[in-house]
């Protein structure tokens, strides 16, 4: 599966895809609010100011993904894989990351507490 196809059946209506394989795909700006990307494979993904306010991404791979300026608000990051992510001025509001995973070169937004949020250091 690769961007445009996601972007396409999500125009018709379509909003559940996991277990998505979507390594280095290119959604920047995509406008995808409300999608289930559960288990997903988003390693190495361009997501830059992507629209994605309500999504479920619990449980996916966003390992060295590029989620800089994306809108995350209310959005599902249970366990998700944020090892190495890009995730400056990227808006967190009411998002839950109970227990995924960052490490060391994983870059948030200045001020962000990733411990007060539940997070795993990995």
């Amino acid at each position: 599966m690769d961007a445009e196809n996601i972007k396409r059946r999500y125009a018709a209506g379509e909003r559940y895809f996991p277990a998505a394989n979507l390594v280095s795909a290119k959604l920047i700006g995509a406008y995808l609010p409300g999608i289930n990307l559960w288990g997903a494979d988003l390693s190495g993904a361009n997501l830059a100011r992507a629209k994605l306010w309500g999504a479920d991404l619990s449980r996916a791979n966003l390992a060295n993904a590029n989620l800089t300026r994306a809108n995350l608000c209310g959005v599902k990051l249970n366990e998700a894989n944020l090892r190495g992510a890009k995730l400056n001025f990227t808006k967190l509001y009411g998002a839950d990351l109970t227990g995924a995973y960052y490490d060391e070169t994983t870059r948030f937004s200045r001020g962000f507490d990733p411990v007060s949020r539940n997070m795993q250091k990995f």
